[in-house]
């Protein structure tokens, strides 16, 4: 899987709470917002869930 990086803008408060709730669960800060996104994205069903099948498939492709 490849990543595109672009820049977030972010206020200070809001990105000491990620700050905090990353270090919690032992995240980094982009990971947190990374794992926030594909929840959300997949809970308004904006993004389909891959079952274990087709992620061993797609492995296998790359």
């Amino acid at each position: 899987m490849s990543k595109k990086a672009f820049v977030l803008r972010i206020d200070d408060d809001a990105y000491a709470a990620l700050e905090k709730w990353a270090a919690d669960e032992f995240r980094s800060v982009n990971g947190q917002i990374e794992m926030l996104l594909d929840k959300a994205l997949k809970d308004s069903g904006r993004k389909k869930e891959m079952n274990l099948k087709n992620q061993t498939k797609q492995k296998k492709l790359q």
